[in-house]
């Protein structure tokens, strides 16, 4: 007979590190690694429970005293576009898409060092070489995508490169892993851009979420999140409609984490398949 075993991963925690959303305060990260036939529903699975892929690594924050960020998706089938967001998705109506196989470029690392050295100058990426970006790109065991998008040009080969998203395939949508753009084209709201157009991507696949990453009330660099219509946090162990902003708090609190066995208890694993077992 067949039996049916759940994937069960290793959990590991970082040690503290200084965090990059809240000044003054220490991150502190659960992470599993992400191999394996069962990879991309291992990824699927922990996706939904508030989980980020990095390379080959799924994560989510653990900080001993903090529990300010929060997983952030939109639901496609109920977003409304503001008319700041109608006026930036017309101002890019000229840019083209072009989807690809994760494989990093000579064109992609340089537009990604004139984005970190303009807004990221001293950020934690600041000093990756073109090997470590080729590994942020290429080292994924699931379904991705490299998404460019690029200005009109004479011909096919001169058309500039303006932006980038490196895209994860869910089983339930698209998930923005990190994105840069141009940043002489400040007045063409890329960023923005980016997310409205992967919204328009899942709608056309029939996916029902896009991905954002983690929002962190309280913090300027993720704040722009919240400006997006149909948006989901996941918390208190589930997803719910991110209401007011304001409401949510980044009060530091010694009770507000659980401890690390009761939080890797309470994660829900995927089934797999297993082979034969025993006979009866």
């Amino acid at each position: 007979m067949r039996h049916t075993l759940p994937i069960a991963p290793q959990f590991y925690v970082t040690a503290p590190q200084s965090c990059p959303y809240l000044e003054g305060r220490l991150e502190r990260k659960l992470f599993t690694a992400l191999q394996g036939e069962h990879a991309q529903k291992l990824n699927d699975t922990l996706s939904k429970q508030g989980f980020r892929r990095s390379q080959n690594v799924l994560y989510r924050p653990s900080c001993a005293e903090c529990s300010a960020c929060l997983s952030a998706r939109i639901r496609v089938a109920d977003f409304e576009p503001t008319r700041t967001q109608r006026r930036v998705m017309k101002r890019n109506a000229d840019l083209r898409r072009n989807a690809t196989s994760p494989w990093a470029t000579e064109d992609q690392y340089a537009l990604f060092r004139r984005y970190l050295d303009d807004r990221h100058a001293d950020g934690g990426m600041a000093d990756m070489d073109i090997f470590e970006f080729a590994a942020m790109i290429e080292e994924t065991p699931i379904r991705s995508r490299v998404i460019e998008y690029s200005r009109p040009g004479d011909t096919p080969s001169n058309r500039p490169l303006s932006a980038v998203c490196l895209t994860d395939i869910f089983d339930d949508g698209l998930s923005m892993v990190y994105s840069f753009y141009d940043p002489d084209l400040a007045g063409r709201s890329l960023g923005a851009y980016v997310i409205l157009d992967h919204i328009e991507i899942a709608r056309e696949a029939g996916l029902p979420y896009v991905y954002l990453g983690y929002w962190v009330p309280g913090s300027r660099k993720m704040g722009y999140k919240a400006t997006y219509s149909a948006l989901e946090i996941y918390k208190g162990g589930r997803w719910q409609d991110i209401g007011q902003p304001s409401d949510h708090r980044a009060e530091l609190h010694p009770l507000s984490v659980d401890p690390i066995a009761e939080q890797v208890a309470r994660i829900s694993l995927p089934e797999a398949r297993s082979g034969d077992r025993s006979r009866d």
